[in-house]
């Protein structure tokens, strides 16, 4: 399958998507929405708060569409 359009200017810094935490971005056409911040975010110190991480995890990425999240 062939590239339909490429995102970036070729600067070698690089490109980013969102100017600030809360301007809203997406993915495969989902609502944009603004970063997440929670305190399930912290360093994950022991399993429970390794679970409590990933569900957050998974949580951010089905917001931004980036994964969808179910079959």
């Amino acid at each position: 399958m062939a590239v339909g359009e490429y995102i970036g200017n070729g600067n070698p810094d690089g490109s980013s998507f969102g100017k600030d935490t809360s301007e809203a971005v997406s993915f495969y056409g989902v609502t944009p929405v603004a970063q997440r911040a929670n305190a399930s975010q912290a360093v994950a110190t022991d399993a429970a708060s390794v679970i409590v991480l990933a569900n957050e995890l998974r949580a951010a990425l089905v917001a931004l569409g980036a994964i969808k999240g179910s079959a």
